[in-house]
């Protein structure tokens, strides 16, 4: 029997029509699914018309969605460190997408020089995630959860590998950034067979899970689904690359086939995943995250991937558009951090509902940690916060501020080193030595006004510039973290 003050909580709770406070529900199980490259507009729930996703959307009816949700990085590597460690990349130093290198770097470091073509000097990122880092999922496994991982992990093998950091289940257990083969088998896994001759991965990965999600149901667990989808390469099952050629309106931002299907076919494997949670009889005891690791690719990409007459006939066409967001992965801007995400969690979060509590990648550890009634690491820093006041409904706010670090030359999409800092409406942008002289150089946009960042204020708020440039150098100083130089290679006609 409850105790009297527990029956009088719920009763109350119950006719308020408020949820239930998370410290009086049970010990959820946690599904925490993660997109790779699914850009902030390429689901149904954030308005995409041609990308189809109708698992994905029943899923986010469920539950809340974070209209504000950004990730730590505008790459994968860096976001999936946050999330593990729930520490900024900056701190923990992996700032690029290189943990499948041979070579081994745990720290962040600055090179002398750079290619005489570049303003800037850009950091040399660590390329694994250091295992004296007390992570999510050993959290979770102190407290009794049973964990497993299914999909991409990138964040180094072993010893470095999902089963050295948490996990007890790994598969397909590759420190592969991607598909060397693509989609359809064979995948070039060594531990990992097709069960046929094209099968397709996230269809593979899906049905891998809910084995785990059957073999774990009598106790509380706790599963990564990060799924390679929708990363390159690009490729995709032929008749829904046929179905959704057929069905593309062209004249809207988001039209490419082949995306479109790789889209749907993540769709699928949410619906595989819900499925086996229902199957299993837990459905209503699991809190689950949708996520993406960075924003949308919104570069012609499939040119230098092109094969087969599909392919070919699609090179000019963008995976996707982050509209009405500037840029996509890889870049400074909305599009390269803003994600879709919401979270589900049956007798907590009120279903069908929406947030503009901005929160970050970072924040999921400690959130996910209250959820489970687990201890926060002793003596390990925590740059995330819990938002479990905003999904209990007794908070419309959350953070106030987001932080982005992106010190790299990249080449496909023009972005040089640049940190930004978004402070309620207002975000500065700093590109680090982009100015004629190689001094910083700024743009401010009120995002409450413009989410596109198409009008620089930065000339007519020299103030706020400054007032928040002063952030950016509180949080260069806060992360310890190396911060790049103008280089002293550069000249100004070596690209010419």
């Amino acid at each position: 029997m409850p105790s009297a003050s527990f029956a009088a909580i719920l009763a109350a709770v119950l006719l308020s029509g408020n949820p239930l406070p998370a410290e009086i529900s049970a010990k959820p199980n946690i599904v925490f699914i993660m997109a790779d490259d699914l850009g902030w507009n390429d689901v149904g729930f954030s308005g995409s018309v041609n990308y189809k996703t109708p698992n994905i959307d029943a899923l986010a009816k469920r539950g809340m969605i974070f209209t504000q949700a950004y990730a730590a990085n505008a790459l994968c590597s860096p976001t999936r460190a946050s999330i593990m460690s729930g520490q900024y990349p900056a701190r923990i130093g992996i700032l690029a997408p290189a943990c499948h290198e041979p070579d081994v770097r745990l720290k962040l470091a600055l090179p002398k020089g750079s290619d005489p073509f570049n303003k800037c000097v850009a950091v040399i990122s660590a390329n694994r995630l250091d295992t004296s880092i007390v992570t999510l999922a050993e959290t979770l496994k102190a407290a009794g959860y049973a964990t497993g991982h299914f999909g991409k992990w990138h964040l180094g093998p072993k010893p470095y590998s999902p089963l050295e950091q948490g996990f007890d289940v790994d598969v397909p257990h590759t420190p592969s950034p991607g598909l060397p083969n693509g989609y359809l088998a064979p995948w070039g896994f060594p531990g990992l067979k097709e069960n046929s001759p094209g099968e397709h991965i996230e269809d593979r990965m899906a049905s891998e899970a809910v084995r785990f999600i059957e073999a774990n149901k009598d106790h509380p667990f706790y599963l990564n689904y990060w799924s390679f989808s929708v990363h390159s390469r690009y490729n995709a099952k032929p008749d829904l690359v046929e179905k959704f050629r057929e069905q593309m309106d062209d004249a809207l931002p988001q039209h490419n086939p082949v995306y479109a299907a790789m889209v749907s076919s993540l769709d699928d494997a949410v619906g595989t995943l819900v499925k086996g949670l229902e199957t299993a009889g837990v459905l209503d005891k699991t809190l689950i995250v949708f996520f993406s690791d960075n924003g949308g690719v919104n570069w012609q990409a499939l040119r230098t991937e092109a094969e087969g007459d599909v392919s070919k006939a699609l090179a000019d066409v963008p995976p996707t558009s982050n509209a009405p967001l500037r840029g996509g992965k890889a870049t400074i801007y909305e599009g390269g951090t803003r994600e879709p995400c919401f979270v589900v969690w049956p007798g907590v979060v009120r279903p069908d509902t929406k947030t503009d509590a901005m929160i970050q990648s970072m924040d999921f550890y400690p959130t996910l940690a209250a959820a489970a009634g687990a201890k926060l690491p002793e003596g390990q820093i925590m740059d995330g916060r819990s938002f479990l006041p905003v999904l209990e409904g007794t908070s419309r706010s959350h953070r106030e501020e987001i932080f982005g670090y992106l010190p790299l030359n990249i080449k496909v999409n023009g972005q040089v080193p640049a940190a930004s800092v978004r402070q309620g409406d207002w975000k500065l942008i700093r590109f680090l030595h982009d100015g004629p002289s190689r001094e910083p150089r700024y743009e401010l946009y009120n995002l409450r006004d413009d989410p596109g960042e198409i009008k620089d204020l930065g000339v007519a708020e020299p103030e706020r510039v400054k007032s928040l440039d002063a952030r950016l150098e509180d949080f260069f100083k806060e992360t310890g973290t190396a911060v790049p130089f103008p280089n002293p290679s550069y000249r100004e006609t070596a690209d010419k």
